[in-house]
């Protein structure tokens, strides 16, 4: 019988504590990345909390937090996380202390940048998100656009993953990103099992809406969702908004507002994302032809799906699956 694989070094990663971090938020890396684990049950990130000064910092939730980490760890941190601010100069005017923005700029030197949700304004007041796109909590996008007209905002979406910066939107958008990480860095199987451990959904695309107005249905009506667990075991089937509507019981018309309503999306929009969703499982988890994962998730041929990956995530699907994989 084989010894096992020597343990990996864990991923250093640092979670930056900044006055009036939000409770929840700085919890996040540690039970996401934290605990995350090879098939040994080895760990692979270890995860520290620090400030700058090593100090107690003061969160937005009424109790103090005492870190076990000074600054000096951001010279080991490989990954460095920024978790949500309650107001504060940063949020409302932009402006950051000049020892935090010259501690994060060189740590930017050569780790990976990770914000939640208003840690973007820490980030981009140390002029880390200049040029680059980046999402905030919903609520914060028009202080946050006058305060750095240089960064290309999205504040609809999840999360925003550009490379070695990654910024995401409110509280259980964190999660969405944080998992995000562990599947880039390790595959779905590791991201799974995180999620399991946390009772959490395991994979939420990052361009999906942060915020969705939802309107009551009608009384009697059920309103779209039977036909989207419909659309879910026929996504082998060239449906058409047609074939939807006609399940739903609706016109196409009728049917098309409330959805929108429903899921913030288009139908046949929402049934792409669904089919990618799908074909990247499928890459990830299974050693399917690609030929096979097109017809299985719907796309009909290897060049339909190389455009509609390609289009969602820049990928083409052999390079999808080297990456996002895992050993």
């Amino acid at each position: 019988m084989s010894a096992p694989a020597p343990a990996p070094r864990p991923h250093e990663v640092v979670v930056v504590a900044v006055d009036r971090v939000v409770g929840f938020e700085l919890g996040l890396p540690y039970r996401l990345l934290g605990l995350a684990e090879d098939e040994h049950g080895r760990p692979l990130y270890r995860v520290r909390v620090a400030t700058l000064d090593g100090r107690p910092v003061r969160t937005a939730d009424g109790f103090a937090v005492l870190p076990e980490h000074d600054g000096s760890v951001l010279a080991e941190a490989e990954t460095v996380v920024v978790p949500g601010i309650m107001g504060g100069p940063a949020v409302r005017e932009g402006r950051i202390p000049g020892e935090l923005r010259d501690a994060l700029r060189q740590a930017a030197g050569r780790a990976r940048m990770v914000s939640v949700c208003t840690g973007s304004s820490v980030l981009a007041a140390a002029g880390l998100l200049d040029g680059r796109p980046a999402t905030t909590h919903w609520r914060d996008a028009d202080a946050f656009r006058r305060n750095f007209p240089a960064v290309r905002l999205d504040p609809d979406v999840l999360f925003v993953d550009d490379g070695d910066v990654l910024t995401s939107a409110g509280v259980a958008a964190g999660i969405d990103l944080l998992l995000h990480l562990v599947r880039r860095d390790h595959g779905s199987e590791v991201a799974n099992r995180v999620a399991r451990r946390n009772v959490v959904a395991p994979w939420r695309e990052g361009g999906q809406s942060q915020f969705v107005e939802r309107t009551l249905p009608e009384p009697g009506d059920a309103g779209t969702a039977p036909t989207r667990a419909w659309a879910l075991e026929h996504l082998t089937e060239p449906l058409t908004l047609a074939d939807l509507a006609r399940h739903a019981r609706m016109s196409v018309r009728t049917f098309t507002r409330r959805f929108r309503e429903e899921t913030g999306s288009s139908p046949l929009r929402w049934l792409a994302a669904q089919r990618i969703a799908l074909a990247r499982r499928l890459l990830e988890s299974t050693d399917a032809s690609v030929d096979r994962v097109a017809a299985e998730a719907g796309f009909g041929t290897p060049a339909s799906l190389r455009q509609h990956l390609r289009a969602a995530i820049g990928v083409a699907p052999g390079a999808y699956r080297r990456t996002y994989r895992g050993a």
